[in-house]
């Protein structure tokens, strides 16, 4: 007669009543023979500690597989690509599909695994292997929280199947361990709808009895790049036509060119070509959502942040053209209306590189995002409740009320620094720009002209000079107001990062009213501004970087749109407003400010401010092409940074 082992290694033991011969009561264990088999208990693990595996014989993925936090919890991608490019761009006539209908198309909307046979977009769920289960033993599987947002696929005979209610594992499948992909099919929207969580609970049932156990996932938050990480690639805005401003664009992205390859990146531009939307910064932000692949290597999915202006077309190209392996897209849909067009635009979105500070940290940096705070008015809600939901970047505002476009990238920038913290804040300085004039004035150059820059056929060059400029009626009184706005925000970055001003780089910067026609001596003396681009060979076909509207032939802008009493814009192209290219380079718009002694004042003085930072400065002319727009380089380009990076990891102090 065959013997009957335990395949349990610890049964419950059972105790009975038993009479003593004396009359005594005592608790007597059951026999082995005797014993009912407990039920199977099955362990499900996932990549708690996020090394890139799961481990199913140690206990190194144990300790907090039900919670999870920053530093440790496992995590899953949201499969917002399209790896084999399946996604339609037309609709069954060739006609364009819809906004929504773009954006509805991704790996995740099927209920297949799509793309290499590797599946990197899964994150792994395994089950213990349960060698003694006995033949009668079936498991389930079922998603107990974030059902609405979580495939699970389990796989078998080396394909990927979806597991859904009818799904059962075979007690040969629990013996060996069963492996399973998980996707989520969306970011964090709303945290309050959808925190993120993803609970997957296995059970087992044999000989009546069920027992289970749960791991708990969170989608990878949907995160911006900041400057720490290098530039992989840069993207801008080719714009068709035979016109002169088509051609001065074309000659802009050359240079361009140019310049990404003396930095050091191979990787060819990106063109957006369809819509000729010069703003490459504005209708879209880089991002990112990653999670920790196979052999400890990161494994990333670039995701473009369409901005929340769905009648800005531009962003229609990032699902048509760019979206594909790897590269995904989100769409934010608000249904309010927007206080100011300009403030949902990706160039009023800049990144806080990582920092801790007063007890809290960002180990992914920190979104900084401008306002009108003399109105009120605020970017996108659904934008910014988006990017708040990701738990990681918590948004601060920057007063940009005194701005024209009203774009925090007017005004500061982030910048690598071997220094403690790892990088520094660079901010536009009117002071130093007005000292710039003075000092050129009281030398005897007042009447050097203001700016450099030639002119083209129909639109002359600008005549003021230093004397002129520094005489003009609210010149002087703007850029002095200017500089108290740019030190006020200064003032909320330094309280919330802890920077000091020995890691501030002051760039000189001016200013001005950007619908002034200012007069001195008794003549009109023009703005170097869009409005007064009337009947130039640009005003047919200039955007304004403001509102987006394509300009009449008498260059009107009328928008009426709320304003402060006085908005400023650009005097001097911005020097802050220009592209990070390399840790050490950065490409700036040349400045065409008045030469004396053979020398570009403003180019002297914005080099050095920037070599005192470790940086290596080259320039590119923007004049015509975005300047008088009321942009600058950093308005017309865009970055996609390496993000291989753990986002989770402690940040400098």
């Amino acid at each position: 007669m065959r013997s009957r082992t335990r395949i349990h290694p610890a049964p419950v033991r059972r105790a009975v009543l038993a009479v003593a011969a004396a009359g005594s009561v005592l608790a007597t264990p059951l026999t082995p023979a005797f014993a009912a088999p407990p039920a199977p208990a099955p362990d499900l693990r996932a990549d708690v500690n996020r090394d890139g595996r799961v481990d199913v014989k140690g206990g190194t993925d144990t300790a907090g597989e039900d919670t999870w936090t920053v530093g440790r919890g496992a995590v899953t991608l949201p499969n917002l690509d399209d790896d084999t490019r399946r996604c339609p761009v037309t609709g069954p006539d060739g006609g364009p599909l819809s906004d929504a209908k773009l954006a509805a198309c991704k790996d995740a909307s099927d209920t297949k695994v799509n793309g290499t046979a590797d599946a990197a977009d899964l994150a792994r769920v395994r089950s213990v292997p349960m060698p003694g289960v006995p033949a009668d033993a079936k498991g389930s599987v079922r998603v107990t929280a974030g059902a609405r947002h979580t495939h699970v696929f389990v796989k078998r005979s080396g394909a990927w199947v979806l597991v859904t209610s009818a799904t059962r594992l075979t007690a040969a499948e629990l013996r060996s361990g069963v492996e399973f992909g998980v996707e989520a099919t969306d970011v964090i929207r709303d945290r309050a709808q959808w925190d993120g969580r993803t609970v997957i609970r296995l059970s087992v049932t044999s000989g009546g009895r069920t027992t289970s156990d749960s791991v708990t996932l969170r989608v990878a938050p949907l995160l911006t790049h900041h400057h720490l990480q290098n530039t992989q690639q840069v993207m801008v805005t080719k714009v068709r036509g035979a016109g002169e401003y088509g051609r001065l664009q074309r000659e802009f992205v050359s240079g361009l060119a140019k310049e990404v390859k003396a930095a050091g990146i191979t990787r060819p531009l990106v063109t957006f070509e369809k819509y000729g939307d010069p703003w490459a910064q504005d209708f879209v932000e880089p991002a990112y959502v990653s999670m920790t692949g196979p052999g400890g290597k990161r494994h990333v999915m670039r995701v473009l942040l369409r901005s929340a202006q769905l009648d800005r077309e531009a962003g229609r190209e990032l699902f048509e053209k760019v979206r594909g392996r790897d590269v995904g897209v989100v769409q934010v849909t608000d249904r309010t209306r927007p206080d100011d067009w300009s403030l949902n635009s990706m160039g009023n979105l800049e990144t806080v590189p990582p920092y801790a500070h007063g007890g809290r940290s960002y180990p992914a940096g920190r979104i900084i995002m401008g306002w009108r705070k003399d109105s009120g008015e605020k970017p996108s809600p659904a934008m910014r409740t988006l990017l708040r939901s990701q738990g990681l970047q918590d948004p601060l505002l920057l007063d940009t009320s005194w701005l024209g476009v009203g774009h925090v990238d007017e005004f500061v920038q982030f910048l690598p620094a071997a220094t403690p913290r790892g990088w520094r804040i660079g901010v536009a300085d009117p002071l130093a720009g007005l000292r710039l004039l003075r000092d050129a004035q009281r030398d005897g150059h007042g009447a050097t002209r203001m700016f450099s820059v030639p002119g083209l056929a129909g639109l002359p060059a600008p005549k003021e000079t230093i004397d002129q400029a520094l005489a003009a009626r609210h010149f002087v009184a703007d850029n002095t107001m200017a500089a108290e706005r740019i030190a006020a925000n200064l003032e909320i970055l330094k309280r919330e990062t802890g920077v000091t001003d020995a890691e501030i780089v002051r760039v000189p910067a001016l200013y001005t009213r950007e619908a002034e026609t200012r007069a001195a001596d008794g003549t009109e003396v023009p703005l170097p501004r869009l409005t007064r681009l009337g009947g130039s060979p640009l005003a047919d076909t200039f955007q304004d970087h403001g509102q987006q509207k394509w300009l009449a032939p008498d260059g009107d802008r009328a928008t009426g749109r709320a304003r402060a009493a006085v908005t400023t814009s650009a005097y001097v192209p911005g020097a802050v407003n220009g592209v990070l290219l390399g840790r050490d380079r950065y490409l700036a718009p040349r400045q065409w400010g008045p030469v004396i002694g053979g020398k570009d004042i403003f180019t002297e003085a914005v080099g050095t401010a920037y070599r005192r930072a470790g940086l290596k400065v080259s320039y590119i002319d923007d004049w015509y092409t975005y300047h008088l727009g009321m942009g600058e380089v950093h308005c017309g380009t865009n970055t996609l940074r390496d993000a291989s990076a753990s986002w989770w990891a402690a940040p400098r102090g």
